[in-house]
């Protein structure tokens, strides 16, 4: 975690020829930015549920009058990391924040965000998913805050459950579905009236790097020529998304569209965007009761510039 609002700054029109690959949105299959925070510093490596692991924004290669921008949390999921799998956290704000003035530089312009219940629908078993019924079943509500005020987009969106199995999914003891774990992600996508589409789903860690050599002193292995094989410390671990496809007119300050931009660097198309999440400043624990939160939110997890505090910042300033 830093104390610094690094964002990063993209030009709306300019977005297409930087990210291809985004074959299906509602499957986040995309080709990665830089980026990447699993775990970077050591007080939020402590709290994975509100830890930021990538950010990603870019125009959607199907539509150029759409925006995507992808914020994930919870590194280094095991997808069959039962019987509690991982989830978005209750008592947790996540937010995608976005600039498109000058003007109050440290002033949010638009912000998405994204509070989480859960709930238990058989909490007579250890199953996640049994007869119908889904343990830890996570909803949410997605608001969009500006100066003009707070906005609910979605009120009761769902989060789909991670994919346990063909039994848990498709079978007569689990869910019953008739399709496969695909079309469940697909059907959790939430249309706002003003147009957003949003999904908050489990999916495959996109980032990939050899994690073992790396902090093992700045080593390289599977180099050219010499005889090793790359390892991608990530492989088969999961994270859980907030994507927004976005029209660029709800980006762009006057609420322009795409086709309004005078060039691919329209200085007034540029936008910044960060992500982070928050917790209440206190809680107090009780043995009678469940945990009492209260106080102000303050951000313990907040990602704009890619690597900064992962590799840049030395251990005793990452909390800072």
């Amino acid at each position: 975690m830093t104390t610094k609002q690094l964002r990063t700054y993209v030009a709306l029109p300019a977005l297409a020829a930087t990210v291809v690959g985004f074959s299906t949105w509602s499957q986040l299959r995309y080709t990665p930015l830089e980026a990447s925070s699993h775990r970077e510093a050591p007080l939020i490596a402590d709290d994975p549920v509100a830890d930021n692991t990538d950010l990603y924004a870019f125009k959607d290669p199907n539509d150029a009058g759409r925006i995507i921008v992808i914020a994930n949390y919870i590194p280094f999921e095991l997808p069959h990391g039962g019987p509690n799998y991982s989830t978005f956290g209750e008592n947790v704000r996540y937010e995608i924040h976005v600039k498109n003035q000058t003007a109050n530089p440290t002033v949010d312009d638009i912000t998405y965000r994204f509070t989480f219940t859960r709930t238990n629908q058989d909490p007579s078993t250890f199953f996640n998913i049994r007869l119908g019924a889904q343990n830890l079943k996570t909803t949410y509500v997605c608001e969009k805050i500006t100066p003009g005020g707070t906005t609910t987009l979605v009120s009761s969106g769902v989060v789909p459950p991670n994919n346990i199995g063909p039994r848990s999914i498709m079978g007569a003891a689990g869910l019953g579905l008739t399709t496969p774990y695909e079309t469940l992600r697909t059907n959790a996508i939430a249309t706002a009236s003003s147009g957003e589409r949003i999904l908050c789903a489990p999916a495959d860690d996109p980032f990939f790097a050899d994690l073992g050599a790396i902090f093992d002193l700045a080593s390289v292995r599977g180099a050219t020529g010499g005889g090793g094989t790359p390892t991608d410390g990530l492989a088969r671990k999961n994270c859980h998304s907030i994507a927004l496809s976005i029209p660029v007119e709800n980006l762009q300050k006057a609420g322009k569209t795409i086709a309004q931009a005078a060039n691919i660097l329209d200085a007034d198309y540029i936008i910044g965007v960060w992500a982070s999440a928050s917790r209440p400043a206190m809680q107090t624990l009780s043995s009678t009761a469940n945990p009492l939160n209260n106080g102000a939110w303050v951000q313990v997890s907040r990602l704009g510039m890619p690597l900064t505090n992962e590799v840049i910042n030395p251990i005793g300033s990452k909390d800072a």
